[in-house]
C-alpha cells in the first residue's frame, strides 16, 4: 500500500485485471509490477474488474504490488483503503440503484431464455450469465432492459445485468471524487467491452494490444484513448511510463496519437 502521509500522488492507475494487468507474459507482468513497486509512493493503484471483492483481496496477497482500492463486480461494489472497506455514501448510491426485488424480477425474466446459463458465485448488485449464441443474448437483453436494468455484453461470452447507470466507469468517477483523487492524473486500462464505460468517462486511457475487436471498434472516435500495440501488462506499462512523465492527460494523449500514425 502507498504510505499514509506520503503526499498527493502524481498518477492514479485504474486497471482492469484479466487480459490487462494480469495479461501478457510472465516477464511482461514482472516488468510492470517492478516498475510500479519502484515508484509506489507516486502511484495509486485501483483494480477495476468484473471479479468480486473477495477474489481481488485474495489476489492482492499473491501479487508483488497491492492495490490501494478495489472496484469490483463490474462497478457494483467498492472497497477502499488498507482494510478494503466500503465507502458509506457510495454504498447508499449502489443500494438505491438496485431494488430489493431485483434478483427475483431478473430471475423470472431469464427463465424465458434457457440459452443463457447463470454464473456461479457472483457478488455485488448484479446477476451475471454466460452465453454462446448472440441471438439468445440479444433477445434476453431486450426483455431485461424493459425491467429497468442495464445489460452489458462482453468478450463474446458474458451477459451482465446491472443497475441502471452503474458500470465500471461511473463507479470509478464517484470513487475518485470520494477519495479526492485527481481525475486529470488518472489513467484507465482495459481490454474488453466491459471496460468501455471507463473510456467513456473522458479519462486518459489505454486499450491494450490484445483488446476485444468490438472494443477496438467502439473506441475508434475516442480521442482520450491510446490503442497500444502491446498486450496485457506490456500495454499498461507502455502507456503508464509516458503518462506518469506528463503534466496532464492531454499531453499524454496528443503524444500517443502522433505515435500511432506511424504504427
Amino acid at each position: 500500500m502507498r504510505k499514509a502521509g506520503s503526499g498527493a500522488p502524481r498518477t492514479v492507475l485504474a486497471t482492469d485485471l484479466d487480459g490487462t494487468f494480469l495479461g501478457g507474459s510472465v516477464a511482461q507482468r514482472a516488468t510492470l509490477y517492478d516498475w510500479i513497486a519502484q515508484r509506489r509512493d507516486e502511484i495509486v493503484l485501483i483494480f477495476v474488474s468484473g471479479r468480486g471483492i473477495e477474489f481481488m483481496r485474495g489476489l492482492a496477497d499473491e501479487l508483488p504490488v497491492q492495490p490501494d482500492h478495489l472496484v469490483g463486480d463490474v462497478g457494483t461494489s467498492v472497497a477502499c483503503g488498507p482494510a478494503y472497506e466500503p465507502l458509506p455514501h457510495l454504498e447508499q448510491w449502489l443500494d438505491a440503484s438496485w431494488p430489493a426485488d431485483a434478483h427475483a424480477r431478473i430471475g423470472a425474466a431469464m427463465q424465458q431464455h434457457p440459452g443463457l446459463s447463470e454464473q456461479p458465485i457472483v457478488g455485488g448488485r448484479r446477476r451475471s450469465y454466460y452465453f454462446k449464441d448472440h441471438t439468445h443474448a440479444t433477445a434476453a437483453r431486450h426483455d431485461v432492459q424493459r425491467l429497468g436494468f442495464d445489460i452489458l455484453i462482453s468478450d463474446n461470452l458474458y451477459f451482465d445485468v446491472l443497475p441502471r447507470g452503474v458500470q465500471k466507469g461511473p463507479t470509478l468517477l464517484r470513487t475518485l471524487q470520494a477519495l479526492n483523487l485527481p481525475a486529470h492524473r488518472t489513467l484507465v486500462a482495459g481490454d474488453t467491452l466491459n471496460d468501455l464505460s471507463m473510456f467513456d468517462t473522458g479519462l486518459a486511457g489505454v486499450a491494450v494490444g490484445n483488446r476485444e475487436a468490438a472494443l477496438d471498434a467502439a473506441i475508434l472516435q475516442h480521442g482520450n484513448v491510446y490503442r497500444s500495440p502491446h498486450p496485457g501488462a506490456a500495454g499498461v506499462l507502455d502507456a503508464l511510463q509516458r503518462f506518469h512523465r506528463t503534466e496532464d492527460s492531454h499531453g499524454f494523449i496528443t503524444g500517443h496519437r502522433l505515435s500511432q500514425a506511424t504504427l
